[in-house]
């Protein structure tokens, strides 16, 4: 079954260049493309609106990107969930920390190659998708003593108490729990939840990891770090 091609895209980027290019490149593939100029326009369409992805620049006049982005990741679902995409010409690590620490499923410095751009907008459309064709023959859900990841619902709960985790977090934990005991690479993370098409570094990964355990409370403990290779959750004793 193919996926389709056709999403809705919401991009909020103040500078006009940047932005026509953008919306140009990304209805040529096809997607219905809306703008907001910056963060109280975005508000403002997210309040009646929803999208399969959101392209998010930082540096934004009124409402800044990294604040619209923690409104978002506190809103419930569908809005809360939705995929990220941060776009910043903040290339500082502790600036890119920060950005997924607050909720961004990826990030893009500025000056982009526009194939990096298309290729991680594709990968974060097809991953999304791609877990609704995976359901049979597969388990609906996950589970680790109270802590159950519902696979269908794509949810997560620790003693039927629902846990908010944005769709990065929710791969890698998914990733980790069906292959509990087994040393991942980052790289395998990488591929599994940002698609082999994206070259990230290992900070995101870690970053990710860092802040699902604080995420999942005492969960947290069973993803352990294997110096030099990746993460593996562990079993509960």
């Amino acid at each position: 079954m193919a996926v389709n091609p056709s999403k809705k895209i919401l991009v909020v980027e103040d500078e006009q260049d940047i932005r026509q290019l953008m919306c140009l490149h990304l209805s040529r593939k096809g997607h219905d493309i809306e703008e907001a100029v910056n963060g109280s326009k975005a508000y403002e369409i997210l309040e009646q609106k929803s999208f399969d992805l959101i392209i998010l620049d930082w540096m934004l006049p009124g409402m800044n990107g990294l604040e619209l982005l923690s409104w978002i990741r506190n809103k419930p679902r569908p809005l809360g969930i939705t995929p990220i995409l941060f776009v910043t010409a903040k290339s500082e690590p502790e600036n890119i920390v920060k950005a997924l620490q607050t909720g961004a499923d990826d990030y893009l410095v500025k000056p982009f190659d526009l194939r990096v751009l298309m290729a991680r907008v594709s990968s974060l459309l097809r991953r999304r998708e791609m877990r609704n064709l995976e359901k049979e023959g597969s388990q609906d859900k996950l589970t680790i003593g109270n802590l159950t990841l519902d696979r269908e619902a794509h949810k997560v709960f620790i003693q039927n108490q629902e846990v908010i985790l944005t769709l990065s977090e929710f791969l890698l934990l998914e990733t980790l729990l069906k292959n509990q005991g087994k040393v991942l690479s980052r790289q395998q993370l990488a591929s599994y939840i940002l698609g082999e098409e994206t070259n990230v570094t290992s900070r995101t990964i870690d970053t990710h990891t860092s802040i699902l355990r604080k995420k999942i409370g005492d969960y947290g403990k069973l993803i352990e770090t294997v110096r030099g290779v990746g993460y593996r959750i562990g079993y509960l004793k």
